[in-house]
């Protein structure tokens, strides 16, 4: 059956119910507004009053009768001195208007949303932290999380952004998979898309986690305040190094605390290795890398990928060569490897002699190889030898010799890579999404925090050695030349580029298949001959 209108009378009546009460709720929003000062002085006095009663039920009986003569004859000074009352007026009025006042609410707990989520973790933790055999077990269906979680943070959106926890003595935190099973049930129920990390407290039976920030990406290529022999790989969590650097960030100067690789003859990790996906950043790294060590030395690049990354480098005073092609490639490292072996010869009859080494065989020598496993396809099918093998050299004696060797790849071809590169190249630097197995297959062990699915450009992972695992935020140094890349990091890479070294001189940069240093004084006038050749300092 079809629904009949309201009679017109009706829906009149109704609109016009609707009109009043609108113009009666906007009558008392501005009665509110106009009479706010009279409402808070008459909630102070009321206060004020409540405090004087307390105060007179708390005196004891023999002593009202002084309190009341002191009362009157205060009274009676008041009125007496001139402008008294009215001063006393205001006073009061003030009094009542600050005790009066709405403040604001402190909050003392968390509200009811934050503890049904901390009553949630609380139930999801129960099968990890219990035992049947234990007679009074912490952790158990329908407990009470109070008892284990003593410090918790949440930020606006409701989400624990820190966390300790209370764990039983018997759970294994010693073995890694038992840690894992909690790190990710806290992961999942916490919130995913952000990085957690995780402090373990054997010794207390206590996890912390909290959230890290995300660190910055405005740190744009620029001269960092090291040593010789120190790079800056990039940057890092203020708490997790002991030491910070001057940089600019976004126009103003600020400390930064940065992960430092220190090369040279006392280095532990004298090569690197960068593995990461496309577009991870592992180009910005090596052009990085290649900007600070031309302050101090010689720079030799070997791209693989072909192209033309590295192509502002190309003639720059300090630049040996920018080799994109097979022919070159092979050409320069076969002089990379003779040229560290001259250095060790050069050295040691030196340190025979009893003198200094030479100044150009403490010359710091960079070579950088993007990409190598794409020469070893072509030299494979060319029947030529791997590039790789050449770097067998400077990579064993690289560091006796002043030779610095850092290699970039990615996942899918880290395979390829050498023994040799594989062993000696024990600065790790992991770039770009990956899951904890890809980090671990590169660095040796899983970082304390959740790797995130989506990263910006230069964001990673660095281990040195045997040292921590730490994030890490490489400076941006895109390339110049490309069109997508924004006028301040464009300028602030041009600025920090050498001079172009003129045509014809030794180090010029040209990128052919010849000697990189053909007629310059590093390279030897001939090989030496096996019977001649000093004996070669131990691997290190």
């Amino acid at each position: 059956m079809a629904r009949r209108p309201l009679p017109r009378i009706l829906s009149s009546a109704t609109a016009q119910a609707v009109r009043t009460r609108e113009i009666a709720r906007t009558a008392a929003d501005s009665a509110a507004d106009v009479l706010h000062p009279l409402i808070t002085v008459s909630r102070g006095l009321r206060e004020l009053a409540g405090i004087a009663r307390r105060k007179w039920a708390e005196t004891p009986k023999d002593k009202r009768g002084p309190t009341l003569l002191m009362a009157a004859g205060g009274v009676m000074a008041v009125a007496l001195i001139r402008f008294g009352p009215v001063l006393a007026l205001i006073s009061l009025m003030a009094a009542a208007a600050w005790k009066g006042r709405v403040r604001p609410v402190v909050k003392t707990g968390p509200d009811e949303s934050e503890i049904a989520r901390l009553q949630a973790l609380y139930e999801a933790l129960v099968p990890y932290f219990s035992a049947p055999e234990d007679p009074d077990p912490r952790y158990a269906h329908g407990g009470e999380w109070a008892g284990v979680f003593d410090d918790y943070a949440f930020d606006g959106n409701g989400r624990l952004t820190e966390l300790r926890i209370a764990y039983p003595a018997y759970f294994a935190d010693g073995e890694e998979e038992s840690r894992e099973r909690i790190e990710q049930l806290l992961h999942a129920k916490s919130g995913r898309g952000r990085e957690y990390r995780f402090r373990w407290d054997e010794e207390g039976n206590q996890l912390l986690m909290n959230v890290l920030p995300a660190l910055s990406t405005a740190i744009a290529a620029q001269r960092f305040v090291t040593a010789p022999g120190e790079t800056v790989l990039g940057f890092t969590d203020a708490d997790s190094v002991q030491r910070t650097v001057p940089v600019t960030d976004g126009g103003e100067t600020r400390d930064a605390p940065p992960v430092i690789w220190r090369t040279g003859p006392r280095s532990t990790e004298p090569h690197l290795l960068a593995v990461g996906q496309p577009g991870g950043g592992a180009t910005t790294l090596l052009r990085s890398i290649a900007l600070q060590a031309l302050q101090h030395g010689d720079v030799l690049i070997v791209e693989g990928g072909g192209t033309g990354e590295y192509a502002c480098l190309t003639g720059r005073t300090g630049v040996l060569s920018v080799e994109c092609g097979l022919a070159g490639a092979l050409s320069s490292l076969e002089w990379a490897a003779h040229e560290t072996e001259r250095r060790l010869i050069a050295a040691n009859r030196a340190r025979q002699a009893g003198r200094p080494a030479p100044a150009d065989t403490r010359r710091p020598l960079w070579i950088l190889v993007d990409r190598p496993s794409v020469f070893g396809h072509l030299a494979a099918a060319d029947g030529r030898t791997d590039p790789q093998q050449l770097l067998q050299v400077p990579l064993r004696h690289g560091r006796e010799a002043a030779v610095t060797v850092v290699v970039t790849e990615q996942f899918d071809c880290v395979d390829a890579l050498t023994e040799t590169v594989r062993s000696h190249t024990r600065a790790r630097v992991v770039l770009g999404p990956a899951g904890f197995e890809q980090i671990e297959s590169v660095l040796g062990t899983a970082p304390h925090t959740t790797p995130t699915p989506g990263v910006p450009p230069g964001r990673g992972y660095a281990r040195l050695g045997a040292g921590p695992v730490l994030r890490l935020q490489v400076p941006a140094t895109p390339d110049p030349y490309d069109d997508a890349t924004g006028e301040a990091h464009r300028q602030a890479v041009l600025e920090l580029l050498p001079d172009h070294q003129p045509t014809g001189v030794p180090g010029g940069g040209q990128s052919s298949g010849h000697d990189p240093l053909r007629g310059g004084d590093q390279v030897p006038a001939q090989d030496p001959a096996p019977a001649q050749v000093a004996p070669v300092p131990a691997e290190s």
